[in-house]
């Protein structure tokens, strides 16, 4: 199935079925500030199925979306000095940021090598009115095959992946095609002096100009 999810209209009569499917275990693909993403709950049959979906390790980590710093600490994520500079200056926004904590609260297999769990607050306003609402963290991932470009378009998910559109696993928003934007600058900030895991869409001279020697 495909939501039209570019209006505020789409997105308000979309929220309540996404919602349904999300709690039912189901995924979804949907458009951000960067690509097109694969998303489920943050829970252990979500992460299965979305690994499933993308032929990845099951440990493999994925990233959350959230709907503000205040969803993070309400999973028991830490920000230190520097996490908080960077979220108060690029948030919501394209970058993505390693924190400590979340134990006990969040799935253990979320937390990558550094030992940190990546969360962002997305800026797309469809994406970050369906996290709100739904009030929990949506799993993140680009929607594409391994090692593949992501798709720029809804009609490109649709075909990547036929097989879980047609059974309703997947169910499909469409913002449109997307520009050719770089991912998200993940930031590992799990210690005191911040470190730059992927540079993307926030470069790093922005990140110095903004918060100074708390940047990476």
């Amino acid at each position: 199935m495909i939501h039209p999810f570019r209006t505020n209209d789409e997105v308000t009569a979309a929220i309540p079925a996404v919602i349904g499917h999300l709690r039912a275990g189901g995924l979804i693909a949907y458009p951000t500030e960067t690509v097109y993403g694969l998303g489920s709950l943050a829970s252990d049959a979500g992460l299965d199925a979305l690994a499933r979906l993308k032929g990845r390790p099951p440990r493999k980590p994925f990233l959350l979306l959230l709907s503000g710093p205040e969803m993070a600490v309400a999973n028991g994520l830490v920000f230190n000095p520097a996490a908080r500079a960077l979220a108060e200056a690029f948030w919501p926004g394209p970058l993505t940021l390693v924190l400590p904590g979340g134990e006990g609260r969040l799935p253990a297999r979320l937390r990558g090598a550094e030992g940190g769990i990546a969360v962002r607050h997305t800026s797309h306003p469809g994406m970050a009115r369906l996290v709100a609402t739904l009030g929990a963290p949506v799993t993140s991932t680009s929607a594409n095959q391994p090692g593949g470009p992501p798709a720029p378009g809804a009609e490109g998910v649709g075909e990547f992946f036929p097989s879980a559109v047609a059974s309703g696993e997947l169910v499909i928003l469409d913002g449109g095609v997307l520009g050719n934007v770089p991912p998200s600058t993940l930031v590992d900030c799990t210690t005191a002096q911040p470190a730059i895991i992927r540079e993307g869409a926030i470069p790093r001279a922005e990140l110095r100009r903004a918060v100074g020697r708390l940047a990476p």
